[in-house]
């Protein structure tokens, strides 16, 4: 088990920040290998309450090298600002790497990407706006900038200049704005660059150096496994893969090293921005759990649309994922409920559907059907032993368990680092 990957099994916002704090102080290092600044991971800890977007989660312990792997997309800006932030609380950062090859996020990202969603109107996909798409299109289509670029002033110029030109083409032609500044932005980024200089380096022998040596490693996943290109809810998806196979991909793992992976899932099910979400609760029920969780983006701050734990998506996730365990967040939102549900089948026209559709327009005309369990009606959040859980609620995570075909490892009741309990985990202890 010399590698561990924490995946989100819904559409993100799962609780896998919470997840990597709590197994990093068992491991040697963590990567996070896909998205940008668009994820948030919350974790709270002795520094205090902290929303990540980029460094990775593990920061918070001394022993723990933490890396932005080359699957990343990096938002210069965003992830100074983040470096400042920690080191402003006593946070040590000098074990912070960025790999070379991990794209950088330039400004005609970010105006590309909110253009094109005023453009589309009421279809807009609900991005962030943050450049993430058109910087991934970038990086299939050749005309990115790595993080490794922007140490090499002279080659930086000479790519800027013949990208920038192609992308004020499209930015006066197509959606009639004015052009970018060459030199403003290279000026810019040379800062950026002069800054981040000491974080940057080759990280792929790094990383196999640490598992020669029999160091421990933790993938830090970002969005969720609906939202991945080819699995998600296409085209409301996010623009690289969330999935545990593209923990590989983003730091040059092989995919025999990874060893463990951990599903994190909600007791319920939440989706920021548009897209079908079939247990979607557009009622009072839906209002109380995005109060008592607090059910707004890290990033965005938009409140999440909110809904019943969705059985038979999580059944998909768990399957195109490899899951070996699930890490089972926010169960003690529940604890006023007289009853909890379950979604455990679809039915769509007059059929019933197990299997989560991979077209997106059946999805969104496909009706949840429910099974009822009894709520334990009192709380769990100082509970640390499984077995000193409410019948009730130790029978939802067991049906859970059954429908999902996969063991439910860890249960969080709390948003602090020591509400967790360990139910079946094979994780390091």
């Amino acid at each position: 088990m010399a590698v561990i990957a924490v995946i989100g099994g819904q559409w993100g916002d799962e609780g896998k920040g919470r997840v990597v704090d709590l197994l990093a102080e068992k491991v040697d290092m963590v990567v996070r290998f896909s998205g940008g600044d668009n994820a948030g991971h919350t974790v709270i800890g002795p520094h205090g309450e902290f929303r990540l977007h980029l460094v990775p989660s593990g920061i918070f312990y001394p022993q723990v090298t933490c890396i932005i792997g080359n699957g990343v997309a990096i938002n210069p800006a965003s992830l100074l600002g983040e470096i400042n932030e920690l080191q402003r609380h006593g946070v040590d950062t000098s074990r912070l790497v960025i790999s070379d090859r991990a794209h950088v996020i330039m400004p005609y990202h970010t105006l590309l990407d909110g253009l094109e969603e005023e453009r589309r109107g009421g279809r807009a996909l609900g991005t962030t706006r943050r450049g993430i798409g058109p910087v991934f299109a970038d990086k299939v289509s050749r005309l990115g900038i790595r993080a490794g670029d922007l140490l090499n002033k002279d080659g930086f110029l000479s790519r800027l200049e013949s990208i920038l030109e192609f992308k004020n083409a499209i930015l006066t032609k197509v959606y009639e704005v004015s052009p970018l500044p060459l030199e403003e932005i290279y000026q810019q980024y040379c800062r950026y660059g002069e800054r981040l200089a000491p974080f940057i380096r080759e990280t792929t022998y790094m990383l196999h150096d640490a598992l020669r040596t029999g160091k421990l490693i933790l993938l830090e996943g970002a969005q969720g496994t609906l939202l991945d290109p080819d699995f998600g809810t296409y085209p409301y998806v996010t623009s690289s893969s969330p999935l545990a196979a593209s923990g590989s991909l983003g730091t040059g793992i092989g995919p025999m090293q990874i060893g463990h992976v951990v599903g994190v899932f909600k007791a319920y099910s939440t989706r920021v921005g548009q897209g079908p979400m079939p247990t979607e609760l557009k009622d009072e029920v839906g209002e109380l759990i995005r109060e008592k969780a607090h059910e707004y983006g890290a990033t965005t701050g938009r409140p999440r649309r909110c809904g019943w734990f969705d059985a038979v998506a999580s059944r998909f996730s768990v399957q195109v994922n490899g899951f070996t365990e699930i890490a089972l967040t926010h169960l003690d939102i529940f604890d006023a409920f007289p009853s909890v549900r379950i979604c455990t089948s679809y039915r769509f026209a007059d059929k019933v559907l197990d299997s989560f559709p991979g077209d997106v327009e059946m999805l969104e005309k496909c009706q949840p059907v429910y099974e009822e369990l009894a709520g334990w009606q009192g709380p769990i959040s100082e509970i640390r032993n499984f077995d000193e859980l409410p019948a009730e609620a130790r029978h939802y995570v067991a049906r859970l368990e059954e429908i999902t075909c996969c063991p439910v490892g860890l249960v969080s009741v709390g948003p602090k680092r020591e509400q967790v309990i360990k139910a079946r985990s094979m994780l390091p202890q």
